[in-house]
């Protein structure tokens, strides 16, 4: 019997556990959603929830920061840049896969 993964972008945690999770404190996470870095889901209840793609991303800002010394307006930067590759490398996967039925045809 397989399980179901589960989703990666389903909004889990609130914010305690999420800060205790990755080592870090609620306010932070809270600065960071004020400051444009991570936009958690709301509950019915308008409690944040994250989601564990969110905890990714918060690890990867908080590397930028504390491990590589990156400000944050550096790490606002790093992450759009890092967003359009993903939807670049998308789109370019698409385009091949249509050039390729061309060719077949």
């Amino acid at each position: 019997m397989q399980k179901n993964k589960p989703d990666a972008n389903q909004p889990r945690y609130v914010i305690s556990v999420a800060a205790e999770m990755l080592g870090t404190q609620p306010y932070t996470l809270r600065y960071y959603e004020r400051v444009g870095i991570i936009k958690p889901a709301r509950s019915g209840g308008n409690l944040r929830l994250y989601s564990d793609d969110d905890l990714m991303q918060l690890r990867r800002v908080m590397t930028l920061m504390y491990d590589l010394g990156v400000n944050l307006a550096g790490v606002e930067v790093i992450m759009h840049m890092s967003n359009q590759i993903i939807e670049l490398q998308q789109t370019n996967t698409v385009l091949l896969q249509e050039l390729n039925q061309y060719r077949q045809e």
